[in-house]
């Protein structure tokens, strides 16, 4: 091929690729398009911090059944897991073995009793003789220390029949409280006794009691009544949680402090009491025990919704200079749908809270204002 029309070709080329190049590069090098975000103004408004804990739950009264005398038994009155009254009839053991003892302590007291009328009569014909010089000083001593010993029978007597009467009544065994019954760990027909351990467990429902260990650092943040052991939670509202995040409807009150710290890991004991009237709290239950303070603080608050997590914690997008930027944030808990920011956030910053899915940091973005999502 002549070289001047290869030349023509290649300068042909040239003309062609080179506006098309320009074109590419003058794309590529334009600025991303912004994103539009919704956001709100970062306010501090007025609320009172709460703090919470791991508690457990507690009834109020428990009590473990147990036999107190050995004997058969011959039935079982309960259905477990029933509510039952105070003086329920629970177990009765077999009762003839208790009732002839009881015959047999009577008969003794009455053979007693008549030993001591006897004596009484020697003793005072004893003193009538000394009275007339017929009968001596030795033989009056005599009659009245066998009056002593007789008054000393009856006494001995009348205790074995009360006792035999206390035994006879424990062939019944019953509630001593009310409450809900656990499973039996014996039935009928097997020799029960007080070696035979726990024979069933009661626990009382409403009210119910949480206790949680609080730290000293969280505990010296409550104030005045609040602080003082061994007393009660003054104004302080208390909220439970359960495992699964869901909250329960009555709120609590706390009645006692403990008088110590335990040394072991720093925390003092905290109780209040929960009423209970659906049974949804259950003895040992592990919940969230939450302490509303009764003072009012300004506090920044966003909605939950804006926050975002990774694995160097918890940050929000918000608007600078037309893009987004991010703040690491440190959270005081909770109020209704939004978080309380301690620190990392300043009032008047405009937050996202709409279409920070797909940003990251330094986007530009569009900022729309939107209602208060989340306040309460």
């Amino acid at each position: 091929m002549p070289f001047s029309i290869a030349c023509a070709r290649i300068a042909l080329r040239l003309a062609l690729t080179l506006p098309a190049a320009f074109c590419a590069t003058s794309v590529s090098a334009q600025a991303p398009a912004a994103t539009r975000v919704g956001t709100i103004l970062a306010a501090r408004e007025p609320v009172n911090p709460a703090q919470e804990f791991v508690g457990r739950v507690e009834a109020i009264e428990r009590v473990s059944v147990r036999a107190r005398i050995t004997g058969y038994l011959q039935e079982v009155l309960f259905k477990e897991g029933d509510l039952v009254k105070q003086g329920a009839l629970l177990y009765r053991i077999e009762p003839e073995p208790f009732q002839a003892a009881l015959q047999q302590a009577q008969g003794a007291l009455v053979k007693a009793q008549g030993q001591e009328a006897n004596a009484a009569v020697q003793l005072d014909r004893a003193e009538t003789l000394l009275k007339t010089q017929s009968g001596s000083v030795a033989v009056r001593d005599q009659r009245t220390a066998e009056f002593q010993t007789t008054k000393g029978d009856v006494l001995v007597a009348e205790a074995n029949v009360q006792a035999a009467k206390i035994n006879l009544s424990y062939a019944e065994i019953k509630s001593p409280i009310s409450g809900v019954i656990g499973r039996t760990s014996v039935t009928k027909g097997n020799v029960v006794g007080p070696d035979s351990g726990v024979l069933t467990t009661i626990v009382s429902q409403d009210p119910m009691y949480v206790v949680a260990p609080v730290s000293q650092r969280e505990f010296l943040q409550l104030n005045g009544e609040q602080r003082r052991p061994g007393g009660g939670g003054g104004a302080l509202t208390v909220t439970l949680r359960f495992s699964d995040g869901s909250a329960y409807e009555f709120p609590g009150k706390i009645n006692f402090i403990d008088v110590s710290v335990d040394k072991a890991t720093d925390s003092v004991l905290v109780r209040a009491s929960f009423p209970n009237p659906q049974g949804r709290l259950i003895d040992g239950q592990l919940v969230r025990f939450s302490i509303t303070g009764d003072k009012p603080e300004e506090k920044i608050l966003i909605p939950q919704a804006a926050l975002i997590a990774d694995q160097q914690g918890v940050y929000v997008f918000v608007v600078e200079d037309g893009k987004a930027a991010v703040k690491r944030l440190k959270l005081g808990g909770e109020s209704g749908a939004n978080a309380i920011v301690d620190s990392g956030l300043d009032a008047g910053a405009q937050v996202i809270v709409e279409g920070m899915e797909v940003l990251r940091a330094g986007a530009p973005v569009i900022a729309s204002p939107v209602k208060t999502l989340g306040r309460s």
